[in-house]
């Protein structure tokens, strides 16, 4: 059964009260082979068939946003693809005979998803929700900055990059704060935590290991 905890909003409303939202309360992530063992005990397709469908629907839908198509999916929504510029490319001017960019200095940035109301009815008829024992509070609260970094350090074990919004999280902190802690931790080499891109680009990753020759 899943569970909730009200979360305060960074901003407060117009009257300069704090406001209050639910959010659901995350345990864990499954994977797709998680998922094909589950659909397996259900079905007659084995973890394999399911594993081998999924990976060729993700490429399909890829190749066809690569087309310039936005992919629907009935019963899951509608995949659109995101454009964005390079890092360092400068942005093309809408003035008459203003810079121009060309090709190169764009990619396909994100995947926009926007989920089929049915897939949204039909996760909340499944839900079951009982509002959390534990009382969401500040991270410096529930841990320390120690534990903050062996989040960290742990997710990037897993997980090839960190995103601030990643961070937050993981540890609760508001969005500025984890942003000037991750920078901390960027700043101390022991940590193994450093930085790829830069911006509104800027991922935290784990350090790679130099070895002396």
């Amino acid at each position: 059964m899943a569970e909730y905890e009200m979360q305060e909003s960074n901003l407060p409303n117009e009257e300069g009260e704090r406001i209050l939202y639910p959010r659901m309360k995350l345990w864990n992530q499954v994977n797709l082979e998680y998922i094909a063992n589950n659909i397996n005990y259900s079905s007659s397709f084995t973890p394999g068939d399911i594993i081998g469908l999924v990976r060729s629907l993700t490429q399909e839908i890829a190749y066809q946003m690569a087309q310039g198509n936005s992919v629907k999916v009935d019963g899951l929504g509608i995949f659109t693809p995101a454009l964005g510029m390079r890092r360092g490319k400068e942005r093309e001017s809408a003035e008459k005979g203003g810079r121009r960019v060309n090709a190169m200095s764009i990619y396909v940035q994100n995947i926009n998803f926007r989920a089929d109301k049915q897939f949204i009815m039909e996760t909340g008829r499944r839900c079951r929700l009982n509002r959390s024992e534990t009382k969401p509070g500040r991270s410096s609260q529930k841990y320390t900055p120690e534990q903050r970094l062996k989040l960290a350090q742990k997710y990037l074990e897993e997980h090839p990059y960190m995103k601030v919004s990643d961070y937050c999280q993981l540890t609760g902190l508001l969005r500025n704060t984890a942003a000037k802690e991750l920078m901390r931790w960027k700043e101390m080499p022991e940590t193994n935590i450093t930085t790829n891109g830069a911006g509104s680009h800027k991922l935290y990753v784990k350090r790679k290991e130099t070895t002396i020759p």
